[in-house]
């Protein structure tokens, strides 16, 4: 599995360790958050600090991610852009959608002030 799962206090945690998110790995991750969202998490953290490179699957899986959450009252926050990924969020218009945070302590701070009040982060 070229993905790691960790399942925190407010939130599950999903680490994308491939370089490449692409058709060979995309449906992978989509069952895996789909999965993880069917068992009643509404807060995922989605890490793709790792991952170098990410095609129009990737982004269809991590959409899909987003929905489910917002279908929930949650978040997804993504985190860890590396250039070449944050340059497609761009392209896309994926960045006026979906919740960005530098670093995963950025995204739990989000998540917790979410928690405090009905805090719905501003989108980046």
């Amino acid at each position: 599995m070229s993905f790691g799962i960790e399942k925190r206090e407010l939130y599950t945690l999903v680490k994308v360790h491939a370089e490449k998110l692409d058709t060979h790995n995309a449906p992978e991750l989509k069952t895996e958050l789909v999965v993880i969202s069917g068992n009643g998490e509404k807060n995922i953290v989605l890490d793709l600090s790792g991952c170098r490179y990410c095609d129009s699957s990737g982004l269809r899986a991590v959409l899909v991610a987003n929905r489910l959450c917002e279908d929930s009252i949650g978040a997804l926050i993504v985190t860890g852009l590396q250039p070449d990924v944050a340059s497609i969020f761009r392209i896309s218009m994926l960045h006026t959608v979906l919740l960005i945070a530098r670093s995963v302590d950025e995204a739990e701070n989000l998540l917790r002030e979410k928690g405090k009040k009905n805090f719905r982060p501003q989108k980046e």
